[in-house]
């Protein structure tokens, strides 16, 4: 199957690219570029009271260019932190996009370091990512992006559908150990305001023996009123990490008002649990905050995040969140 998939990205790529009909002759080659910043201050509250500080979280530095008519390419750096305790570089860059992307009305093919259409609905829908990452990223049911190929089809106006075909460890992991990653989403938009999207996936299981496929469900709908917002999204992962009933699953439930054309309350509330409670990392999590955007490339929101684990003491913090993109 792998094969005949990138069998068919060949083609398409090499049909377009050296195609002599005369339109193609004539275009001419675009491009703009990438930059995106998210940077805060924090201070703790309570029993993390002795955490504060500034902080770049993250940099996105890159090009996109259209190379014909339906030919176009991207490659975006990651600048962020290694996470690595007592490391002399606190920041490390990684190769975000290196695509190509082949583009009728109706169909998408993109191929290469390639981002995911995994959450990305319920990330735009969220609309804060530089504060807090959507559901399935913050607790790693799956990567924004990785090598591989994806398609996408629009069937008609209001349904669409998309297949990908990837490694299955993110960009920040690019192996070939033979096995891979397969999905299968389909979006529905009932009406410009109404969004629902289903999303299933299932990894190769590791070499290790009584090891499974892991697999990961995703359900989302969302509305949008004239100045309000609300969202919710369930998320499923059986056997997380090859690991036999290692299932884990939670819900999120986001919603915004809009108050005026620069400002906007916001909130959010995580619930995330584990079979038998097998990992650390269940917990409740809220944030609450405004949103001032002066400019159409510049966010500011001060807000308020709480962090209950259920294996421990809860944590809260204030933060000024900034959003800086081109």
């Amino acid at each position: 199957m792998k094969q005949f998939l990138l069998f068919i990205v060949f083609i398409i790529i090499a049909q377009t690219s050296f195609g002599n009909n005369k339109e193609e002759k004539k275009f001419k080659l675009t491009g703009k570029p990438i930059l995106t910043i998210f940077a805060n201050y924090h201070a703790g509250l309570g029993r993390a009271n002795k955490e504060s500080g500034f902080s770049l979280d993250r940099s996105y530095l890159g090009y996109q260019a259209n190379i014909t008519e339906h030919l176009s390419g991207k490659v975006v750096f990651d600048i962020g932190s290694t996470k690595v305790e007592g490391a002399d570089i606190e920041r490390v860059a990684y190769v975000k996009n290196a695509m190509l992307s082949w583009q009728t009305e109706n169909l998408t093919v993109d191929f290469g370091l390639i981002g995911l259409e995994q959450f990305n609905m319920q990330e735009k829908f969220w609309g804060h990512r530089y504060i807090q990452k959507s559901f399935q990223d913050k607790y790693q049911f799956g990567s924004s992006a990785d090598m591989g190929v994806l398609g996408k089809y629009k069937f008609t106006r209001w349904f669409s559908a998309d297949l990908t075909f990837i490694n299955g460890e993110g960009y920040k992991k690019l192996n070939t150990d033979n096995k891979y990653r397969y999905g299968l989403g389909i979006s529905i938009l009932p009406t410009s305001r109404f969004s629902i999207r289903a999303y299933y996936d299932i990894q190769d299981k590791n070499s290790q023996e009584g090891s499974k496929s892991q697999q990961t469900l995703a359900l989302f709908a969302g509305y949008k009123f004239d100045r309000l917002s609300i969202g919710a999204e369930y998320n499923k992962q059986y056997n997380t990490d090859f690991v036999q009933e290692h299932d884990q699953e939670g819900f999120s439930i986001y919603s915004s008002i809009k108050l005026g054309s620069q400002f906007q309350v916001f909130g959010r509330y995580d619930n995330l649990t584990s079979q038998n409670q097998w990992s650390d990392n269940d917990t409740q999590y809220m944030l609450f905050g405004i949103q001032y955007s002066p400019i159409k490339q510049l966010k500011i929101s001060p807000n308020f995040q709480n962090n209950n684990p259920y294996s421990n003491k809860s944590e809260s913090l204030i933060y000024l969140n900034i959003e800086f993109k081109i």
